[in-house]
């Protein structure tokens, strides 16, 4: 017979059951990386900002990787969801403007300034490279539905023929990473939104 030592899984079916609420417990996960990124959110820091202790933890998320990964998809169907929301303009030049004006509200908000996506493992010791590697990927997904987005808009006569959608579309992502990066140095709603109205008066016509 397997002994319990030999069986963790068991061991987390056995114990009492849950008091808390995953959700809420998951939002406050999400907000220590949001402020601190994976390297820098503690194990003792997650757990304390999520009400529970450490077996918990790991009985309901897993490891801390495991978590971050929860974290990060919440951060897109919640403070990210801008970026769905943006790709489902009518217009190409909606779609830009939702995208900046959404990096500008997300990334200023004062409690947790910046962006996830852009500082959550931007850069991490080797043990780690697995965790900045997914990052990386998702940030490549994200960048390619919006070409994707820019293709159709040039096909449906949305944008001239001839419009470098690959350009266009970095030059966008690389004013929301922009953003995100001042926004933690201290710059100012109003401020970076000036900064984003700018960027929109070279649209293509």
């Amino acid at each position: 017979m397997a002994t319990l030592a030999a069986a963790p899984s068991l061991l987390r079916q056995l114990g009492r059951p849950r008091s808390f609420d995953r959700d809420r417990a998951l939002d406050s996960a999400m907000r220590v990386f949001w402020h601190y990124g994976y390297e820098g959110a503690s194990l003792t820091e997650l757990t304390r900002a999520m009400g529970i202790n450490r077996p918990s933890l790991y009985a309901a998320f897993g490891d801390k990787a495991a978590l971050f990964r929860e974290a990060v998809a919440s951060y897109g169907t919640g403070p990210g969801r801008y970026v769905r929301r943006a790709l489902g303009q009518a217009r190409a030049r909606d779609v830009a403007e939702t995208l900046l004006r959404g990096a500008v509200a997300n990334a200023a908000n004062p409690a947790h300034p910046g962006c996830l996506w852009v500082h959550g493992a931007l850069a991490t010791g080797p043990e780690n490279f697995p965790i900045r590697d997914e990052m990386v990927a998702l940030r490549a997904r994200g960048i390619a539905q919006i070409r994707a987005r820019f293709e159709r808009a040039c096909t449906h006569g949305d944008l001239p023929q001839g419009t470098d959608t690959e350009a266009l579309t970095l030059y966008l992502i690389s004013m929301m990473h922009g953003i995100a990066v001042q926004a933690a140095a201290g710059f100012s709603r109003e401020q970076l939104q000036r900064a984003a109205d700018l960027a929109m008066t070279v649209w293509p016509v």
